[in-house]
């Protein structure tokens, strides 16, 4: 029902009798108010969904940026990089994504089922607000998180890390190796990494792997594998992370002769730390049967010998060998050593200290061991040559460079701790 408005003039008449019809019947300024309310509202609301896909758009970019960065970090932590440098690579390569710098988190699970690992990436964007900023207060926070995984790939127990070295992995002379459940690595780049050179030279392994290339003979026989792999991705020095005991703390410790370890009821010392060590100076030579307790025995110079008839034991055993000292197992001597399971050196049966290249230690002559854990001589080189024979446990070797010469015998296996993992793939699994 319309509205009848009366309007009383001066002489008393109707004012709606003056006005025509056709001016009382005009509603046309309603269109503009109802306009001036409803566009604000259109304009908003196309901005803010404009705004919106803008964001989401910037969002994916972002997801980009955390996968190709959780990607390159998954691939450096294969290779051995410890947590700042992952984080230097996440954000380079997130960056080189068109990731707008704010902030970044890397964090890495080991010791997974099967030997895999995961890298998780996390990425956070802060941007001002557009159009929304009318209606919200605060900027606008993206977050991001991819996850890589590592895994697959097949044990090693040979390890040469050098990076460069023609032949960091040697098999000449009359030598036969059997690694059994297992592979041989070669970190070397060069043409030669795994090297081959006399056809008398035999070694049955899983498979060879190696940065470079490998140059082979008709004594290769491989059981995992069709034919060696070649420029492969590096293998992490799996005691990268392990620290060698401190050169200050050493040299507190009293010199130690072989007299003092023939005793049975010897003692160990201490280093500031806390750990049990005993430092042995000037090499030793062992003769006759001696019996290690558990424990770290620091070669401080000199040479760590095993002559001829001299017999040696002990389980739970670390040898760590510094300032120039080499191991020499010679002759016909009795070795029966297996390194600890626990603790700081857990695995570690013999360790070359990282700060003196190029020490040489030889397994040679005609000894009958039991090598229990790892040789570790991540800056030396170890030769099996002449008549030895390594046989039972489970022996890894890690080394800058491995020859095997002579007429040297190696029977070994990957062992169930501590393993070195090789060939492993990485992909994105969040």
């Amino acid at each position: 029902m319309s509205k009848r408005i009366d309007v009383i003039t001066a002489d008393g008449t109707s004012l709606r009798r003056r006005l025509p019809r056709r001016f009382l019947r005009d509603e046309g300024g309603a269109v503009a108010v109802i306009a001036a309310i409803v566009f604000p509202v259109l304009v908003g609301a196309m901005g803010l969904g404009a705004e919106t896909g803008y964001w989401y758009l910037e969002k994916r970019k972002l997801q980009h940026a955390a996968d190709v960065s959780a990607h390159a970090a998954a691939v450096r932590f294969r290779a051995g990089d410890q947590r700042a440098a992952l984080e230097t690579t996440a954000l380079r390569i997130a960056n080189a994504s068109g990731y707008t710098p704010g902030g970044l988190t890397v964090s890495t699970q080991q010791g997974l089922a099967a030997g895999s690992s995961k890298v998780t990436v996390e990425l956070t964007e802060t941007h001002p607000r557009l159009f929304s900023s009318v209606f919200a207060d605060g900027p606008v926070t993206m977050k991001a998180r991819a996850v890589a995984e590592i895994k697959g790939g097949s044990k090693a127990c040979v390890l040469a890390l050098s990076n460069s070295a023609s032949g960091a992995v040697t098999v000449t002379g009359s030598t036969e190796v059997h690694l059994s459940g297992c592979s041989v690595v070669s970190n070397s780049s060069a043409a030669d990494a795994f090297l081959m050179k006399n056809g008398s030279a035999m070694m049955s392994t899983d498979c060879v792997y190696t940065v470079g290339e490998a140059v082979t003979t008709t004594g290769l026989t491989l059981t995992g594998c069709s034919e060696p792999a070649e420029r492969v991705p590096p293998t992490a020095d799996p005691f990268a992370s392990v620290a060698e005991p401190d050169k200050l703390h050493i040299q507190q410790l009293p010199c130690r002769t072989l007299a003092y370890i023939s005793n049975a009821s010897y003692t160990f010392d201490r280093l500031a730390d806390g750990t049990e060590a005993i430092r042995l100076c000037g090499g030793l030579e062992i003769k006759g049967t001696i019996t290690l307790k558990p424990g770290l025995y620091i070669i401080d110079g000199g040479d760590f010998t095993v002559t001829a008839g001299a017999k040696l034991a002990g389980d739970g055993v670390t040898l760590f060998l510094t300032n120039g000292a080499a191991a020499n197992l010679l002759g016909n001597g009795d070795i029966d050593l297996s390194a600890p399971t626990s603790g700081p050196f857990a695995g570690l049966l013999f360790f070359g200290s990282r700060h003196h290249t190029g020490v040489v230690h030889q397994i040679t002559g005609n000894s009958e061991s039991t090598l229990e854990g790892n040789l570790y001589m991540p800056s030396g080189r170890v030769d099996f040559t002449g008549n030895s024979t390594v046989s039972g446990g489970c022996t890894q070797i890690v080394a800058d460079q491995v020859t095997f010469t002579g007429n040297s015998t190696m029977e070994t296996c990957a062992s169930p701790t501590d393993e070195i993992r090789v060939g492993r793939t990485v992909s994105l699994i969040e």
